[in-house]
């Protein structure tokens, strides 16, 4: 593995060397004063509403053993002052976000191991789990970790990159033109979509402008693989129209694919299917209920056999995935199930776990429902929509908190749902009290809400309460 020097980052920058030395080693990259580790770079990131550079003493102080900043004005006598920093390196940048990508994407450049990117509408983090559990079998493997998928989390996870033999990168997006930037730093040789939902439709107008805005993950590739759903509408149209012309390789369930689940059962707690790996048929075990989770196997398999994972590897990584906190974390608490997955949402995922809560059929069911963002003008149909889900999948108790999910509870409650069973809230709080006289053993309960409702804290203290 090769680590990048001030030298390197002066030239890929165009970077001002303030003082220091340009030999310097930069292993190891920090955003954040408050856990800089002793030799670190800190880069100081400028954003609509923080500026790190005001921090690149502290930064120094803490331990970092080089910053680079931008419109900081060192004069001479400025730079006697900093008697305690004989040692310390400053470079200074026009932009410090800019620079990034730059530094990024050379540490790229100079460690040519394979990347796989992976980008989709739902599951892009569960599916990165399961790929990267299944590569980790026969490869040291750098991840993103949690959901850094952005132009700050992936630049910053490349420059994680110590001795690890393959990356696997998550991207995210809300707008045309950001996975293109993502691409163009990563230059991924797997490029890997999930699915086309309606995340984000409010900024991008269509299902067909996702597409186009997904796809923009090759931009950076050099004639990648490409792996797709197939059982996705889109993907499936653009598999047809493109499969002549480029290397994809499609994963499904229902429709005709390279790599298929056959004879799947899916239970409560798992689900198991056939795989004909390599000409061989294969039995897989997924520890995670939920057909969506059979897909992301299925992704997992495709990557495995592309980058030649004997069969055994792949399945021991699927049966041993470890889920980043927040999706599907399911716990039972004196007999009460408890399923957090309320980090996001959108209608699919939406759908795709009431469906899995709808699998308990001895059991009643509770549905607590927050806002979707980021649907703009869609916002009523697509919540109404999830009010349809609910009646369909015999959700025996419906609580709804947030200014659009009311259109949940009324939808539910016009498709034929008892009006005693469905709760609405202003004030995400009182849910916690309905929960508290209601709830009893052997009830499954269901937290789904985009991120920035915090429905995942509401889970949280109602495990506490449960204890």
């Amino acid at each position: 593995m090769k680590n990048l020097t001030v030298e390197n980052i002066l030239k890929v920058t165009n970077g001002e060397l303030i003082k220091g030395n340009e030999k310097l080693e930069c292993a190891n990259f920090s955003r954040d004063t408050r856990n800089i580790q002793r030799g670190d770079t800190y880069i100081a990131i400028k954003g609509g509403n923080f500026d790190g550079n005001i921090f690149w003493k502290e930064a120094l102080k803490n331990g970092a053993d080089c910053v680079i900043v931008q419109g900081i004005e060192f004069d001479k006598e400025d730079l006697e002052d900093l008697e305690d920093f004989d040692n310390k390196t400053i470079i200074k940048v026009e932009d410090t976000m800019k620079a990034l990508y730059k530094i990024a994407e050379y540490k790229r450049k100079i460690n040519n191991i394979p990347v796989v990117a992976i980008t989709g509408s739902v599951g892009k983090t569960s599916t990165k789990d399961m790929v990267a559990s299944v590569v980790s079998q026969k490869y040291k493997t750098l991840k993103t970790i949690g959901n850094n998928n952005n132009n700050i989390g992936l630049p910053f996870t490349i420059l994680r990159l110590k001795d690890e033999e393959i990356m696997i990168l998550e991207m995210g997006m809300n707008h045309f033109g950001e996975i293109h930037l993502l691409s163009k730093i990563a230059k991924p040789n797997i490029c890997v979509i999930t699915n086309i939902g309606t995340s984000h439709i409010g900024n991008l107008g269509s299902k067909e402008n996702i597409l186009k805005a997904k796809l923009e993950i090759l931009d950076g590739a050099d004639k990648p693989t490409i792996i797709i759903n197939n059982d996705d509408e889109l993907l499936h149209k653009w598999y047809l129209e493109n499969k002549d012309s480029r290397k994809i390789i499609a994963y499904g369930i229902e429709n005709k694919s390279d790599i298929m689940a056959k004879d799947m059962i899916l239970e409560q707690e798992k689900s198991t299917y056939k795989c004909n790996i390599d000409g061989k048929e294969i039995d897989v075990e997924v520890p995670i209920a939920g057909r969506h989770f059979v897909l992301n196997s299925l992704c997992a398999t495709t990557v495995g056999i592309t980058l030649n994972i004997d069969s055994s590897k792949i399945i021991n990584g699927i049966k041993n995935v470890e889920l980043t906190k927040k999706r599907m974390d399911i716990k039972e608490i004196n007999g009460i199930k408890v399923i957090n997955d309320a980090y996001n949402a959108s209608p699919e995922a939406m759908k795709a776990s009431l469906n899995y809560l709808s699998s308990f059929k001895d059991n009643r069911k509770i549905a607590v429902l927050g806002d979707m963002f980021e649907l703009g003008e869609y916002a009523e149909k697509l919540h109404r929509l999830v009010g349809e889900e609910v009646y369909k999948n015999n959700i025996d108790i419906l609580v709804c908190a947030g200014e659009n999910a009311k259109l949940i509870a009324d939808e539910a409650l016009k498709n034929g749902m008892k009006k005693e069973n469905i709760y609405y809230f202003e004030d995400k709080n009182k849910i916690l009290d309905v929960l508290k006289n209601e709830t009893k053993t052997g009830d499954v309960v269901l937290f789904k809400a985009s991120n920035g409702m915090k429905f995942y804290e509401l889970a949280d203290r109602y495990i506490d309460m449960l204890k």
